[in-house]
């Protein structure tokens, strides 16, 4: 959520919170439910039930929002209605008296994991040199034997040099999946039926109990070339695990690809 750059912050109450959120979603929507509770670190979580005019609502499929007082984010699952989120997103804005709400594809099971990519707690270290206990490691081993003859020292080390570089040491905030939405043309010297204008389009998806770290290790293992395209590393970065790709001519009518994010 965004303020107009000249305003002041505006001191969080949580009497007034609670009054102006449901004075806002029930002047619009009267039947809903909304409940409240508050945690130690300055987190407020609410349960919405949402109803229509006709029906009652649905406690069964609730809406659960995360606030946390001292920051501009708030987390929202299970809401998948546009109107719903349209009516909250009002509620939210005039209950922390923001201007503005931007919504983010960022997804995942992990509320701890959210927090840390969002509130730009995930700090990676940068080093140029090979971590420690694989220094060891290969010291031991020549001096042990100097007939051992590590293959592709150097290359291993340059590639555990980059990894380092993009993930740093500290552990992968958790995510479960990623998916890329790509639009292009298919290209080819030769003649054939697919050399056409038109474009088409497919959906990439990468899933794993732990999508970062199974990244992080694709160098190591040799499964692929390290360093990884930008388009998988920059998750963290950018916040997102939703990504659009397409194929778009610059003023020299040439392609190239490019990415957009959702």
């Amino acid at each position: 959520m965004t303020r107009e750059d000249d305003e002041d912050a505006v001191i969080f109450n949580w009497t007034t919170f609670k009054k102006k959120f449901k004075c806002t979603l029930l002047s619009v929507l009267k039947n809903a439910t909304i409940s409240f509770k508050e945690y130690e670190d300055n987190a407020v979580w609410i349960r919405i039930a949402w109803g229509t005019q006709y029906t009652r609502p649905n406690q069964y499929k609730p809406t659960y929002v995360v606030y946390h007082s001292q920051t501009p984010y708030v987390f929202i699952t299970n809401s998948k209605v546009r109107r719903n989120n349209t009516l909250l997103f009002q509620a939210l804005l005039a209950a922390t008296c923001y201007k503005d709400i931007h919504e983010m594809g960022l997804r995942s099971h992990c509320l701890n994991s959210l927090k840390v990519i969002l509130f730009k707690r995930f700090s990676q270290t940068f080093q140029t040199y090979l971590p420690q206990p694989l220094q060891e490691k290969n010291s031991s081993l020549e001096n042990v034997d100097p007939r051992i003859i590590l293959e592709d020292k150097h290359e291993k080390e340059r590639i555990q040099k980059v990894n380092q570089e993009t993930f740093g040491n500290s552990p992968q905030p958790k995510l479960e999946h990623a998916q890329y939405k790509l639009e292009t043309v298919f290209k080819s010297e030769e003649r054939s039926i697919l050399n056409t204008d038109e474009p088409f389009r497919c959906t990439i998806r990468f899933s794993s109990p732990h999508l970062l770290e199974a990244l992080k290790s694709l160098g190591p293992s040799g499964i692929a070339d390290a360093p990884l395209s930008p388009l998988l590393t920059c998750i963290t970065q950018k916040a997102r695990n939703y990504f659009k790709i397409r194929e778009k001519k610059d003023d020299l009518s040439q392609t190239s690809n490019t990415f957009q994010v959702n």
